[in-house]
Order: structure tokens, then C-alpha cells, then sequence
């Protein structure tokens, strides 16, 4: 049997953690196989799974030590900030990823599935970037293979010095880094990948597959509707919702519910909800997390 492709996902994070973060690691902790490396000034985390190592440091020590890596003066006053230099993650660490065969990036107001269902063995011999949108990086979760011309591609970013160091966030990872692999976006899938194709080597070795993890955003459902699931249960690893029987899905990005309807809910229900993070099931709606038995 092959040995499966090590992965690491890179997660620079620096304020509060959140109230379901139990429920985040919780998922991290059913994908022994994916390690995860946070850098954060938050609290330490509770029952953290071994697969998750955290990397304590201040918001500025930080900012520093990118600012070392890529000589540039990396110094925002705001941590959002950190999304735009994504792309550059796997240089800025590439110490402690030695021996990885993928890095990668992503959020964490989500929860994830079987991760190695979806990026299966087979999968991960295909391509160098796996987008889980189909015309855009997504920026809450992707893989990047381990390699120097990966590493380095976010530096054929037009001015990505002057961008990284501009105060204002401009979603360089979703944005700017998505045009050196897709330059087409808005045409017809089947144009855009046959002018990728014959045109774009950096598109040749990506793939631009839809995932559906965000429901309520701009595309569309599996069908082609508007009809979005409103209920999604993790049981045991396994990630699936009451509109798509037993598919199951690689991650679900809750942040429209976050936004907008979580909001809207009383703060002390939705912490308390954390203490059945370690169970074997539990489901997400607009009403938040709430235990299967």
C-alpha cells in the first residue's frame, strides 16, 4: 500500500479564538493523517489533538518574521491582513515544512470531513494547487504542492511586494494569486479550460473542481438551485446534509450563518454548545451546533 501524500495547512491566527474552535479540532482530530500548524497570541487550546500544533508567539514577532523572510516591511495593524500573504505561506515557513509534500492555507469558521476521501492518493499525483472552487483559489482551503516554483509562485503576483505591504486588504489569495493559474474566470468552463490548457502551464498542474462547502454564496447548489441544505451533521468524521442523502462532503464553510443568523442568537448558548465538541455527532444549522444522540 502507497504511502499517502503529508499534508500541513499553515494557519496564522492572532486575537480571540472562537466559540466553535472544540468543534474545528474536533474534526481536525477524525483526519490523523492532515496536520494542522497555527501561529497565534490566543489562548492556549484545550483537549488539542495531536495533530494540531500551535506556535505561540505575538501578533508583531510575527509580522517580523515574515517581514525577515520575504525583506519587505510587513507591519499592518490588523490581522485580517495576514489573508493576502497566504500564497506566500510555504516560503515564509519552509523550515519547519521540510519533508511535507503539500502545504496549504485555509480558515477556520468551518468544520472538516473525511479530508483524505476527497484528496485521495490518487488525486494528490495529478496537479500542484487544488482549488476547491471551480473558478477561483478558495481561500478556505487549499493545497499546494511542496516544491520551490510553488513556493515561489505568488512572487509572479504584479507588485506583490507593495501589495503584501499595503495596509489595506485586498484578497490577493482568491484575487491576484487565482489569475496566475486561471486567467479566464468568467468564460464558459469548457473555454476556459481548453484555453488554460493549451495556453497557461501554471493551469495545466491545478485543479479547478467545485466542492460545495459554502452554501448561501454566490454559486449555485449541486443541482444548479437555490435550494441549500439548513442542517449538516458530523458523525464520527464523516460530513454530509439533510438535502444530499449520503454524500458526503470534504469541509463545510459556515461563514454566511456566522455573518448573519449566529449573530442574531444568544453569545452564551452558542459557547455552552462547545461542551459537546468531543462527541461522536453533532449537527450545524442556523440555530448553531447542537448534539446527535
Amino acid at each position: 500500500m502507497s504511502t499517502s501524500p503529508s499534508i500541513c495547512l499553515v494557519m496564522p491566527y492572532f486575537g480571540k479564538w472562537p466559540f466553535w474552535m472544540p468543534f474545528f479540532l474536533q474534526s481536525c482530530r477524525f483526519n490523523p493523517s492532515v496536520d494542522w500548524l497555527f501561529y497565534t497570541d490566543c489562548e492556549p487550546l484545550g483537549d488539542c489533538p495531536a495533530n494540531v500544533r500551535v506556535v505561540r508567539m505575538s501578533f508583531n514577532d510575527y509580522c517580523r518574521k515574515v517581514s525577515a523572510k520575504l525583506d519587505i516591511h510587513f507591519m499592518p495593524t490588523k490581522a485580517y491582513k495576514l489573508c493576502d500573504i497566504r500564497p506566500a505561506l510555504g516560503l515564509i515557513h519552509e523550515d519547519v515544512l521540510q519533508g511535507y509534500d503539500f502545504w496549504g492555507f485555509g480558515d477556520i469558521d468551518l468544520v472538516y470531513g473525511d479530508l483524505r476521501a476527497y484528496f485521495t492518493n490518487e488525486r494528490l499525483q495529478e496537479h500542484d494547487l487544488y482549488s476547491t472552487h471551480a473558478r477561483r483559489i478558495s481561500g478556505h482551503l487549499c493545497l499546494i504542492r511542496n516544491t520551490l516554483r510553488m513556493r515561489e509562485a505568488f512572487k509572479r503576483i504584479p507588485s506583490w511586494q507593495e501589495r503584501f505591504c499595503d495596509e489595506k486588504h485586498q484578497a490577493l489569495d482568491e484575487g491576484a494569486f487565482t489569475r496566475i493559474f486561471l486567467r479566464n474566470k468568467n468564460l464558459p468552463l469548457i473555454l476556459q479550460r481548453l484555453i488554460g490548457t493549451v495556453f497557461n502551464p501554471w493551469y495545466r498542474r491545478s485543479e479547478f473542481i467545485e466542492a460545495y462547502s459554502t452554501p448561501y454564496a454566490r454559486i449555485a447548489w449541486v443541482d444548479g438551485s437555490r435550494d441549500f441544505p439548513d442542517r449538516w451533521l458530523w458523525a464520527g468524521g464523516k460530513l454530509t446534509n439533510n438535502l444530499n442523502g449520503d454524500r458526503e462532503f470534504p469541509y463545510f464553510h459556515f461563514i454566511v450563518w456566522k455573518k448573519h443568523a449566529w449573530e442574531k442568537l444568544e453569545a452564551d448558548k452558542l459557547s455552552a454548545s462547545s461542551r459537546f465538541a468531543g462527541s461522536s455527532s453533532w449537527s450545524i444549522s442556523e440555530q448553531g451546533f447542537e448534539c446527535e444522540h
